[in-house]
This record gives C-alpha cells, structure tokens and sequence, in this order.
C-alpha cells in the first residue's frame, strides 16, 4: 500500500514514515500529552531539527499519524471492492474494516476515540475528520442507493435507517471487542448479523460489479479529502 507522493523527500524517502512510525509508536505507549518532538526524533534516529522539517508542530505530526491510519483502512476497503464485487456488500465492508482496526492499534484509538491516549488531541482530531465525516456520510447514502438499485440490499426499511444499522452494530462490536483475542470470529459474527440485517438472500454479481465503479470513486474522493488534510499539515 503507497502512501502519498508529497511524504516522500528526495534525499530521504523513508525519514517522513520514520517519523511517523515512531510517533505512532510512542503515542500508543505514553499518550499524547506525555509524548515530545525530542522523544519522536531520538526514537526515529533523527535530530529534532529534522522534524520540523517535515512537520511545523507536534500537533501536526500526530494528527498525521492518525490520518495515515484512517487513509490506510479506506485504501483497503477500496483495493477489496475493485478486487471483487462481493466486497461491495455491506457485510463484507463491516468485515474488512473490523479486521483492520483490530490489527492496528492507532486505527483503535481513533475509532474508539480514545481520550486516555489521545488527550488534547481527541478535540483537534474531531475538528479535522469533521469534513471528511460529512463527506462519508454523502459517500454512504450513494452507496445505499446504488446497493438498492442493483438488489444487493433490500428495501423493506429506509436507506438511512439501514445505513444506522451499519454503523451501530459495527461500532458496538468495536466497543465491546475492544481486548478480543480472536478478531476474525468476532469479524465473522459481525458479517453475518449485517449480511441477516440487510442483504438480499443472493446478490447478483454482474448487478454489482456494475455499481462498483461509481461506489469506488466516492471512496477515493474521501482518501483524496485525507491527502489534502495531510497535505495541509507537512512542508
């Protein structure tokens, strides 16, 4: 999976995602308010010069971290439904995510909104994923519809009550799963109560593929949304 062109520097392509690594990493350990640039850069093996070369604050730096996190799980959910038109359905994008986060930690912190971890940030990481909420939340109805419309969910409650479900039921798993030590059950339970929620009983293929392309270009305006956010925030 390739991260922006913009994060890559010439004389140094790896030092943006060392930094960030080691951010992630240590934000995981001690939380955001005991983390400082010092540590990040002794911890990447760079002078603390060398971070504000990349990133003008602390802030910047660790909203990074977690907006590489969030572009990551949308990648994935992007590069599954234009390998297989069955991952289009919502059970199958319930199951991939879930998977996902619980495989990385900082994903879990952001989605469960951790304020133990995230401290002062969980307020500047609210205000900058609000846009991209608002463009998710346009993203999904157009993939409600355009499910309906091939048959591959049904009708018999309204799109944006169904569009509730999802995320009710896919962030109640997160809650309670939250220290799970087998993640692919959970994800499989997860699959299978939305897939008994929502979807019709055998989705037609072809009338899947065919709403594919219009349901991946929504997913990509939102990665595209997090680049320029992530844009903003590094020289």
């Amino acid at each position: 999976m390739t991260e922006p062109a913009f994060l890559v520097n010439e004389s140094d392509p790896g030092r943006a995602e060392r930094l960030l690594d080691s951010a992630a990493e240590l934000l995981l350990r001690w939380g955001y308010q005991r983390v400082t640039i010092d540590d990040v850069a002794k911890h990447a093996g760079i002078g603390k010069g060398t971070v504000y070369l990349h990133f003008r604050t602390k802030e910047a730096l660790f909203l990074t971290v977690l907006l590489r996190a969030h572009r990551r799980i949308l990648t994935g959910i992007v590069d599954r439904m234009e390998a297989d038109p069955i991952e289009l359905l919502p059970s199958r994008l319930v199951r991939g995510s879930y998977l996902h986060v619980a495989a990385d930690p900082v994903a879990k912190v952001l989605y469960l909104g951790d304020n133990e971890v995230l401290g002062r940030l969980a307020h500047e990481a609210a205000a900058t994923m609000g846009g991209i909420a608002e463009r998710r939340a346009e993203v999904m109805d157009l993939y409600a519809a355009r499910l309906r419309k091939a048959g591959a969910m049904r009708t018999d409650l309204p799109a944006q009550d169904q569009l509730t479900i999802i995320s009710a039921v896919g962030l109640g798993f997160y809650m309670s799963g939250a220290d799970d030590d087998d993640p692919p059950h959970r994800a499989a339970l997860l699959e299978r109560t939305i897939a008994a929620a929502l979807e019709a009983d055998a989705p037609d293929r072809v009338a899947l593929a065919a709403a594919g392309p219009e349901i991946v270009a929504g997913m990509r305006s939102l990665i595209a949304l997090i680049d320029q956010e992530w844009r903003d925030r590094v020289r």
